[in-house]
Parts: C-alpha cells; sequence; structure tokens
C-alpha cells in the first residue's frame, strides 16, 4: 500500500502548488492574462483523481477563453473517464463560437474511443469533414484509431486510405484495429505493405500481431516476427518482451517462452513475471508456477490481484490443498480480502477441492461486503456440481431477488440441477425464463435444457431444443448426443456423429464420450474399439481418463473383463477412482469375484471412506455365500467408521417432488404402490420379461417411497 500512499501524498503536494500558484496570480493581478489563466487551469485538470472542481471554477470566472482553454477542460474530463462532461463541453464550444482544431478532436476521439461510443464518434467525424480538418494528420489518426478500437475495421480503413500523409501511428492504429477482430490475414498483410512504404516499426506495430498467434501452427510465424523484433533492434520493449513470451506459450513452446523471459532480466516488470506465471499454469507446469511466486518477490516485485488469483486458480487438485489455504492466508495478510476478484478465485479453488471444502467456499461467500455476477454464479455452480441440486435452486432464487441480470452461466448451472432432480415443471418454468431473457439460443444453456429434457424422459423436446441452436459449436450436438446414447438410441447418436463431420463441427474430448457411451449402450464393442483406437491419430484428440473408463463400461457390458483389464494396464497414466469404479461395476455385473477383490482393493486404497466400494464387495460375497469375507468388509467398514449412505430417487406428481428409498414404507398410499408394482411384475414375468420369482421379489424389495421433500 506504500506506493500508493506516495502518489496521493504527491498529488496533494501538486494541488497544493497548484493553489498557491492560483492565489499568487490573483493577488498580482495577472489572473485576467489568458496564457497564465490556461496554464493554471491546465494544471487543475492534471492533478490527481481528476479533481475538475477546481478547474472549473476557474474556468466559469475566466474573464477570456480562447480554443485552448476549451480544449484543456475537454481533455481533462477525457482523461478522467468522463465523456459525458467532455461532450457536454464540446457542443457548450461549438456554441459560443469557438472554433475546433486538431487537438479538440485528438482528445475527444480518445475519449469516444475509451468509451466504444462509435455513434458519436461518427458526429465527430462529421464535424471534421465539415470544418475541413479531414486533411489533418493529428486528427485523422485519432478518428483512425477511434473506428479501430471500436472494431469498426472498413471505416478505419476508409479513413486510412483518404488521409494524404501516414505516419507509423496511423498504420500501428489501422493494424492493432484488425488484430482486436482477429483478422490475422489483414494485420499481417498490412505490416508487409508498412514495411515496403518504408514506415518505421516500433514496438506497438508489432505488439498486436504477437496476440494473433495463439495456436500451434503459429510457433513458425511466432519466431519470425521474434527474429524481426530483434533485427530492429526491439527485443528489450516490456510490451513486446511481454507479447512475445506469451505467444511463444499459447503455441506450446514452453522453453521459447522460458528464454525470453529469462534474457528479459533488466526489463522484466510484473506483467512479465505475471506472463511466466500464466505459461507455467497453462501447461501444467504448476509447481514451476509456485516456485516463481516466490522468486517474484525475491526479485522485489510485490503479486498484484492478477497474479493471486492466478496462482490461486492451480490449487484445485488435492496435491495443493494446502497451498491454497497458504495463499488464502497471505491474501488476508496482504490486505487483499475485500477484493471481489481475489475471494471469487478463492471460492473456485474450494469448489474444486472436494465436497468437505464447501462449507469454507460458503462462509467466504458469505463474508464478502460485495459481491459480484461471478460470486454467486461461483456458489451456484458449485451447489449444482457437487450434487446439492436443492441449495442450487434456492440460491437461484436469492440471486433472482439480489441481482439485475442472470446469465447463461447461472441458467446453465439451475437447468443441470432441475436435471438431477428431474424436476420437469421447474425446468420448463426456467426454460421459459431463458427464452424471455433471449439466452435459450446460447450454446451452454441450450445444451442444459438438452439435458434436463433428456434427464426427464422427454427427448423429443430435448430435439426440439438442439434444433433452434446454430449447431456451429460442439457443445450442443456433444449434449443432444448424450441424450439419444442414454435414451437407449446409440444409432441415433452415431448417426449424429457422422452429420457432425460431415458439417465439419470442430469435434472435442467430450463428442468422443458421447459416442463411446452410445457404442457402449446398444452394444457396438468392435465399433467403439475402433473410435477408440483412431481418436488420436485420426482426429488429433489423444484419450483421456474418461474415455478410457468408458471403453472398459463398453467391454465390462460385454462381458469382456479381461479386455477391459488388459486396457486399463495399457493406459499412459495410472487410473482414477472413475476408471476403477467402472471396472469394479463391470465385475459385479459378471460375477468376477476374485478380479472384483483386487479393484476394490486399489480403490480402498484411493478412497478409504466411499461406502460403495464397500457395500458392492460385501454384496457379492453375500451372493456367493461367502459370509467369511462379507463379514470381513463389513468389520473392516466398522473399524474406518464408513457407514452406508441409502440411496435416494424421487418423482414429480403434479408439481410435488416425492423422495424415496429402498424399502420405504412410509408413503400414505406405499401399500397401494406396492400392490400395482407387484401386480406389474407379475405381468412382466407371465411374458417371460424376468427369468424367476427370486428376480421379482428382489425387484419389489427395493422400491421405495416417501414424500417428504416439495417445491
Amino acid at each position: 500500500m506504500r506506493p500508493l500512499n506516495s502518489v496521493v501524498e504527491s498529488s496533494r503536494h501538486a494541488l497544493y502548488n497548484v493553489f498557491l500558484t492560483h492565489c499568487q496570480a490573483f493577488k498580482s493581478g495577472i489572473i485576467s492574462h489568458i496564457y497564465v489563466a490556461n496554464n493554471i487551469l491546465f494544471r487543475y485538470s492534471k492533478c490527481y483523481s481528476g479533481d475538475l472542481n477546481l478547474a472549473c471554477k476557474l474556468f466559469d470566472e475566466m474573464p477570456h477563453k480562447d480554443t485552448v482553454t476549451w480544449n484543456t477542460m475537454i481533455t481533462g474530463y477525457v482523461e478522467s473517464g468522463n465523456l459525458g462532461a467532455a461532450w457536454e463541453f464540446l457542443k457548450s464550444m461549438k456554441r459560443r463560437g469557438f472554433q475546433a482544431d486538431g487537438y479538440t478532436f485528438g482528445s475527444i476521439l480518445k475519449g469516444v474511443a475509451h468509451a466504444c461510443r462509435h455513434d458519436l464518434g461518427q458526429q465527430v467525424h462529421s464535424l471534421i469533414v465539415k470544418i475541413g480538418y479531414e486533411q489533418s494528420v493529428y486528427a485523422g489518426s485519432a478518428l483512425l484509431d477511434m473506428y479501430a478500437k471500436c472494431e469498426r475495421v472498413e471505416d478505419a480503413y476508409d479513413v486510412f486510405q483518404g488521409m494524404p500523409v501516414r505516419n507509423f501511428v496511423s498504420w500501428n492504429a489501422l493494424i492493432d484495429g484488425f488484430a482486436q477482430v482477429g483478422d490475422r490475414d489483414t494485420a499481417f498483410c498490412l505490416l508487409d505493405c508498412m514495411q515496403k512504404e518504408g514506415v518505421r516499426v516500433e514496438d506497438g506495430t508489432f505488439a498486436p500481431l504477437l496476440t494473433l498467434l495463439d495456436g500451434d501452427k503459429f510457433y513458425k510465424l511466432t519466431m519470425q516476427l521474434h527474429c524481426k523484433i530483434i533485427k530492429h533492434g526491439l527485443e528489450f520493449y516490456n510490451a513486446l518482451c511481454n507479447a512475445t513470451l506469451t505467444a511463444y506459450s499459447e503455441c506450446g513452446l514452453l522453453e521459447d517462452a522460458k528464454r525470453v523471459f529469462d534474457g528479459a532480466v533488466v526489463t522484466r516488470d510484473l506483467v512479465t513475471w505475471n506472463s511466466m506465471l500464466v505459461a507455467y499454469l497453462v501447461h501444467d507446469k504448476d509447481e514451476d508456477a509456485f516456485n516463481l511466486f516466490l522468486e517474484m518477490q525475491g526479485f522485489g516485485f510485490e503479486p498484484d490481484i492478477y497474479t493471486y488469483t492466478c496462482v490461486i486458480s492451480a490449487c484445485f487438485a488435492a496435491a495443493h490443498k494446502k497451498y491454497g489455504k497458504s495463499f488464502h492466508a497471505l491474501v488476508i495478510k496482504r490486505g487483499l480480502e475485500e477484493s471481489v476478484t481475489v475471494c471469487n478465485a478463492l471460492i473456485t479453488m474450494y469448489l474444486k477441492l472436494n465436497n468437505k471444502s464447501m462449507e469454507a467456499a460458503l462462509n467466504l461467500f458469505h463474508s464478502m461486503k460485495s459481491k459480484d455476477r461471478v460470486s454467486w454464479n461461483s456458489i451456484l455452480t458449485g451447489f449444482s456440481q457437487m450434487g446439492f441440486s436443492e441449495d442450487a435452486l434456492k440460491l437461484f432464487g436469492h440471486m433472482r431477488s439480489s441481482l439485475e441480470e442472470i446469465d447463461d452461466y447461472a441458467y446453465s448451472a439451475v437447468l443441470r440441477s432441475c436435471s438431477d432432480l428431474a424436476i420437469l415443471q421447474l425446468g420448463q418454468q426456467i426454460h421459459l425464463l431463458t427464452v424471455k431473457t433471449g439466452f435459450d439460443s446460447n450454446d451452454f444453456v441450450a445444451s442444459s435444457l438438452i439435458f434436463m429434457y433428456s434427464k426427464c424422459g422427454i427427448i423429443e423436446d430435448a430435439w426440439k431444443c438442439f434444433e433452434d441452436t446454430t449447431k456451429e459449436s460442439s457443445i450442443t450436438w456433444n449434449s443432444i448426443m448424450f441424450a439419444y446414447a442414454q435414451h437407449g438410441q446409440g444409432d441415433i447418436a452415431l448417426d449424429l456423429f457422422s452429420i457432425m463431420r460431415e458439417r465439419e463441427v470442430k469435434l472435442d474430448h467430450v463428442t468422443f464420450v458421447a459416442v463411446l457411451t452410445a457404442c457402449s449402450h446398444i452394444g457396438l464393442v468392435e465399433q467403439g474399439r475402433c473410435f477408440l483406437k483412431s481418436m488420436a491419430s485420426d482426429y488429433g484428440i489423444p484419450p483421456r481418463m474418461e474415455h478410457y473408463a468408458c471403453a472398459v463400461d463398453l467391454f465390462g457390458r460385454a462381458g469382456y473383463l479381461e479386455e477391459a483389464k488388459a486396457l486399463i494396464d495399457s493406459m499412459p497414466f495410472q487410473p482414477n477412482a472413475m476408471v476403477l469404479k467402472t471396472l469394479l461395476g463391470a465385475c459385479r455385473a459378471c460375477g468376477n469375484i476374485e478380479l472384483a477383490a483386487q479393484v476394490a482393493s486399489q480403490l480402498l486404497e484411493v478412497e478409504p471412506e466411499e461406502h460403495c466400494t464397500y457395500v458392492i464387495l460385501s454384496n457379492m460375497y453375500g451372493h456367493l455365500k461367502r459370509w467369511d469375507d462379507k463379514a470381513s468388509v463389513t468389520r473392516l467398514m466398522r473399524e474406518r467408521k464408513v457407514k452406508k449412505v441409502p440411496g435416494w430417487s424421487w418423482i414429480e406428481v403434479k408439481n410435488k417432488v416425492h423422495a424415496f428409498k429402498a424399502e420405504d414404507r412410509s408413503h400414505p398410499y406405499s401399500e397401494d404402490v406396492y400392490q400395482i408394482l407387484g401386480e406389474l411384475m407379475e405381468e412382466m414375468k407371465r411374458l417371460h420379461y424376468l427369468a424367476s420369482s427370486d428376480s421379482l421379489m428382489h425387484d419389489v424389495n427395493h422400491i421405495y417411497l416417501r414424500s417428504d421433500l416439495s417445491y
């Protein structure tokens, strides 16, 4: 905080000195001289916090004014971020008969560009043409820069073409404009033209171009641009150094990014350190990032809010849990706990750690004096992802009364909770809200709507939601493929995958999870095996843990346990709990107790508190009448204080949710329900859908009803 205090003190001192000068000028009678008054007015406008009250007072008292006087006030308001006041001064200036000049237009256009008000910029453009200033290099450059920053690159190019003289400022503004809209080809073409015309290049020329190099295919172009930067002796400019470092990182060249960083020892600033920190995090070099965080402070650089949010965002793995808490303590120590951005990062970190950290996230959320939309969305998403769906729905209600607008993230999260609870009517109400607010066309919201209708069993409405999308993104395609796969219509899902390829929709790793799920649900073992093998070679998407889990499920459903086990052994990484649970489920389905015991042993090392593993193994031993082994599992649960958590299901009837668990008879109509279910099971048995009366009784005994949850 010391640097900020010093700025405040120096600004107060400057304001005091201007005030003294003003008093002396007034006392000596020279304040009426326009040159002296303009000088004092200018110094008032430059004081800390843009305190223009004194400047305005002096302006009103000045008996004589000229164009410089008006320009000073316009510039002061523009630099203080008050475009509205600057615009009013421009209009008053015209009404009072003062002629605007190049500096007037330069100042006001700077404010227009910062506010992205191209409508006002067009009015200024008309005024420039009207009074004949379109040939002014200063006004023309400001006009070009305004259009470029407002992303009106065609208008900017027209201004550029009409300029009688083009300097490097004009070229740089145009290049920057095309870079902002992502027009890589035009931006680099302008660089070539600029060099052919012999215009001097500088750091502002190359920095925007480097931001366009954000993929593996641009690594050669990044190197070529870096060579040009070195050739012109610009490699030690901070902005270029930072942009080059980031470009190498974005192209996958972390070592080259590190070489740029190491070569900038003398010119490093905080942005340089932050850029290298982000590069490490993007490339999953978390330990290197944490070490760099300590190193930067050793070199005398105090981390800023951006630094803290970056390192905190990396502390979501269990291995980094200790770092997350340490960073939280450091945030409090440095007095940043009131920063909304930092608190949001901490909330997200706690939510990503595990379910037990939910309380810490909530405590932090409730302690925040001010919350933004990200704060609310983070907690809502946390509730939704961790299965606290009822809490998510309640929080969504509070959000609607606390925030002016609900965004796509909130709608996506609450719709996912409706899916988990299979609450169709509430989901339909939220669907209506998304239509009213225009978010139903958003890919993420549409994806959640597809998922919600699918989980509620209405695949037709899921398809209608998909039909209403642009179909340009894989997000909605993946969702509708999942929907059909999970409804047992894997052939439709695979047909959609073929159409997706024909339309050249960009595939991602989620696409192949949906494809493998479809293969698994309809027993296409060979086709699923081919998809898994061809992912990296044909589509450039290396298989992840979730793809192997789908393949294990595919083999397990088909009874190919040995192949499933061999696949896990051949994985390029250690299997996580998801893969092992999938294999354990396959062992249960196939009745392979020996392999199940091995897999359960591994699972209990990874997740010793997970009750499902004990229950599955115990039930398998019981089914085989291996009572001693079953007793051993029960004893182990008791020793580890693991309790079986009953599974709950629910059904919505007439806008009321009825929740139930195994062998539950607490519902007032339970006897009637059991009787009807019994009749249905007998009918199924008669039609040979059930193999034996044992299956009938087993299923009936697992019917459960309770109606203590309603909305």
